[in-house]
């Protein structure tokens, strides 16, 4: 988790050096809040038993009511070498009133950070017959279906399990010429993964301007012929195939329009929902659709439905 970042983009030949403390939960955000405002670039507030048995994962969503936080946030603060740590670190407790906490510092390594960064991202397997592929990689299978994707601003570069699960549901079930629509469509990346699959008309919508502009580049990046557009200027017929990967709580919200855009007999594909909210999102779409879970990982389940003919 990055609080209020304000990271300049790195380059080579900089040097950074980090600082890191454990706080409270209840006092983590205003620690972040004020290592910013003493000269921070940004403030990771991460689980301090992040890669251990004790690690803890947290699953909250907008508006609900899950943990925010651990009850002890550990927080590592990037200076540039320019700024004084310890400084930035006295100035920080001085505003909140706190006395200065035990901390370590380290100093980075002169690195080329966009490569560093790029390092991280590598191809993904969905199945034996499609990958998504960071456009500095090569495929590891060339007979492949494979979608060229990198890391930006929208949601869904392939890597998350519930993009996972709708992506294998759609290698597992397009039809070619089937009408597909991806609503929340992020990166385009399901929109994407679909026409590559062999659908016929594929839309992809979201509410989010950015997240349109950055599906129709990555569209024309993979040579697939898909529309995006807003939710107001989407076409009234129904399609084969819905897919959604959202929240469970928008999906509940949506559930009449989302069954509208579904013509009988074809499919929804729902997914962004945790394992225990399955239930609840079902009954939301039973009225309209046979539904029922397809798949887990991770602790997040995709449901699939069938439209009721009548």
């Amino acid at each position: 988790m990055i609080a209020g970042a304000r990271r300049p983009p790195f380059a080579c030949c900089n040097v950074f050096e980090t600082l890191s403390f454990d706080a409270a939960a209840d006092a983590a955000e205003r620690w972040a809040d004020a290592l910013l405002n003493a000269g921070a670039l940004s403030v990771d507030v991460a689980d301090p038993h992040a890669g251990t048995p004790g690690e803890t994962p947290l699953y909250a969503e907008p508006g609900g009511s899950g943990t925010a936080l651990w009850p002890v946030s550990r927080l590592t603060a990037l200076f540039d070498a320019a700024v004084d740590a310890e400084t930035a670190l006295a100035k920080a407790a001085a505003s909140l009133d706190e006395s200065v906490p035990a901390h370590r510092r380290a100093a980075i390594a002169d690195a080329d950070w966009v490569r560093e960064t790029q390092a991280q991202f590598v191809p993904i397997r969905v199945t034996d017959r499609l990958w998504i592929v960071p456009s500095w990689r090569e495929p590891v299978d060339t007979g492949a279906i494979n979608i060229v994707l990198d890391p930006g601003l929208a949601f869904g570069t392939g890597s998350h399990p519930t993009t996972l699960l709708c992506l294998r549901w759609l290698a597992a079930n397009v039809e070619r010429g089937a009408s597909v629509l991806d609503y929340g469509c992020g990166s385009g990346i399901l929109a994407i993964a679909a026409a590559k699959l062999g659908a016929g008309a594929v839309t992809g919508v979201d509410v989010d301007p950015q997240a349109i502009a950055a599906s129709r580049a990555n569209a024309d990046a993979n040579g697939v012929a898909a529309e995006f557009c807003s939710p107001d200027r989407l076409a009234v017929a129904p399609v084969d195939i819905v897919v959604a990967n959202i929240l469970a709580n928008p999906l509940e919200l949506i559930a009449p329009l989302l069954a509208g855009r579904v013509r009988a007999d074809g499919r929804i594909v729902l997914s962004g929902i945790l394992e225990p909210q399955a239930d609840r999102v079902a009954a939301a779409y039973a009225r309209w659709f046979n539904i029922a879970p397809w798949g887990s990982a991770d602790g997040w389940t995709a449901l699939v439905g069938v439209r009721y003919t009548c």
